[in-house]
């Protein structure tokens, strides 16, 4: 599936790439929703509605990543709400495995997330991901998203990568289709990024190689 032989630098999404995505799902789609109504004293489906609107507007951008941006427009301490949950972060159990495999094979190893820095952190703390990756970006550093392309750009111009020797893991097809625009040779895609909902179908994963569990493939690291 991937030629190991041909790759030295891997870059790695954090939150379902990593990280089981049912913190962040669960914290967006009924944490704040209900904190948010109870707040504003609406019911839950109206809270529910108001936040599908208003992620909508900033699909994509660096708010809609943003914890400091959500804040401001909630009116909610969105940091210790998320605090309240953290037992709830958790490393996907084949993650570990992978990066030991890769620093075996002596790959660099970069995580870059759209992430918030307070929420990084609070995830590292939780998760200790910063013993087992060369380097941790918060893409908040650059100011705009790896579904723009300028963010792609100064990434390369910092971290010196050759698009044809890199790899880059994510859960989002939308950011997998950006980095393959950018020219990022080998890609791979992440089919069950939420431990508690389905596996995605090949026909949703839009013909990217995909893995539903890294040790299928550790023994092929080279």
């Amino acid at each position: 599936m991937l030629n190991w032989e041909k790759i030295n630098f891997v870059i790695l999404d954090m939150d379902g790439t990593l990280l089981d995505l049912h913190f962040d799902n669960y914290f967006w789609q009924t944490h704040i929703p209900s904190k948010y109504a109870k707040a504003h004293n609406m019911s839950l489906k109206e809270a529910q509605d108001y936040l599908n609107i208003e992620t909508s507007k900033v699909s994509g951008k660096i708010e809609w990543y943003c914890l400091d941006y959500w804040t401001d427009k909630l009116d909610l301490p969105i940091v210790e709400l998320k605090k309240e949950i953290k037992h709830k972060i958790a490393l996907r159990p084949d993650t570990l495995p992978f990066l030991d495999a890769l620093r075996q094979a002596n790959k660099k190893v970069v995580l870059v997330t759209n992430a918030h820095p307070d929420s990084l952190s609070l995830k590292v703390e939780r998760t200790e991901l910063d013993k087992h990756i060369d380097l941790l970006i918060s893409t908040h550093d650059y100011g705009v998203t790896k579904e723009s392309q300028m963010l792609w750009q100064k990434l390369q111009a910092d971290l010196k990568f050759d698009n044809d020797t890199t790899l880059f893991v994510d859960d989002s097809l939308t950011i997998l289709d950006s980095a393959k625009k950018f020219g990022i040779k080998h890609l791979l895609s992440v089919a069950n990024p939420d431990s508690k909902r389905p596996i995605m179908s090949e026909v949703h994963l839009k013909g990217y190689p995909y893995i539903t569990d890294y040790r299928s493939i550790i023994s092929d690291i080279k």
